[in-house]
């Protein structure tokens, strides 16, 4: 592994023999955002999903000391139309200074999602809101109960803190940024979704397809079976194949915004830079029928 490529992973992800060590730091602030998307496929192509939070995962048992975040409420804005948008800064602000976690606070997400992408996401939206401390469990909770760590199901009282937002717009892209860039060299349009949903053989709402001219890579490439992340010479020999290019920028999509940052995570901790996150993504760009729309498997 090269210097860069492991001082960059290190700056993403954290290993549950570090939690283990360090889940009592006061400096460090867990954060659990177990959810899940549940998809119904009917025999058509239609599918269904519906956005769900695992409160009583929680309650269940949870890494010592972490708080829980609600990807589908705590972190969405409630006045947009489009599904899971990221909640404005003052929404954010105080959710997490309630939660006790602060701009001083190194913030350690996990999940048990398959590609952590409900963690990741957190990464992102604190990413996009000026935050860079932020890592991910590699392996989530899966990992850290497979290895017989602790488990708590108290609720930790940290005291009020105070984080303070600091955007920068170039991570998120809205729908029409998207279509102003079809097309143009510089930029490239990640799809995360999977093959069928790309393809238009599975439909998400009213129209299935993909933005024309993005390129399909979904997201699973890029971790392995017991949900930890591939090294960095296999994700890059996975992003290389895909013809992602890190001297372009990327605008990655999903359905909602959620499964992309998976795929920016790990673009960014290869050293890829200029990334971006449509976070309308296809439940905004299907449902607006002037935004054009490719099927099939794409160029």
């Amino acid at each position: 592994m090269s210097e860069d490529w492991s001082r960059l992973r290190a700056e993403h992800l954290v290993e549950t023999e570090w939690l283990a060590a360090h889940m009592d730091d006061p400096g460090v602030r867990v954060v659990d955002l177990r959810g899940e998307v549940r998809a119904q496929t009917e025999e058509s192509g239609y599918q269904t999903a519906e956005y769900l939070g695992r409160p009583d995962a929680y309650a269940a048992g949870h890494v010592p000391g972490a708080v829980y975040l609600d990807w589908t409420s705590d972190l969405i804005d409630e006045a947009d139309p489009v599904p899971a948008q990221a909640a404005p800064a003052e929404k954010l602000a105080r959710v997490l200074g309630e939660r006790g976690i602060g701009s001083e606070h190194l913030v350690v997400a996990y999940d048990d999602h398959p590609a952590s992408q409900f963690a990741t996401r957190l990464w992102w939206l604190l990413r996009y809101y000026g935050h860079d401390r932020c890592r991910v469990l590699n392996g989530g909770w899966k990992k850290w109960q497979a290895e017989g760590r602790p488990v708590a199901t108290d609720v930790p009282a940290h005291p009020p803190a105070t984080f303070t937002p600091r955007p920068r717009p170039e991570w998120r892209r809205t729908a029409e940024q998207v279509l102003e860039q079809i097309g143009k060299p510089e930029t490239l349009l990640v799809d995360a979704r999977d093959t069928g949903q790309y393809t238009g053989r599975i439909r998400r709402g009213i129209r299935g397809g993909h933005v024309p001219g993005a390129i399909s890579f979904p997201r699973e490439e890029l971790v392995r079976e017991d949900r930890t992340f591939q090294s960095p010479e296999r994700m890059a020999e996975a992003v290389r194949g895909a013809g992602l290019d890190p001297q372009r920028q990327v605008v990655a999509y999903c359905n909602g915004g959620v499964a992309s940052t998976s795929v920016l995570f790990a673009l960014s901790m290869l050293g890829y830079e200029g990334l971006s996150n449509y976070d309308g993504s296809w439940n905004e760009w299907n449902a607006r029928e002037e935004l054009p729309v490719e099927t099939g498997e794409g160029s």
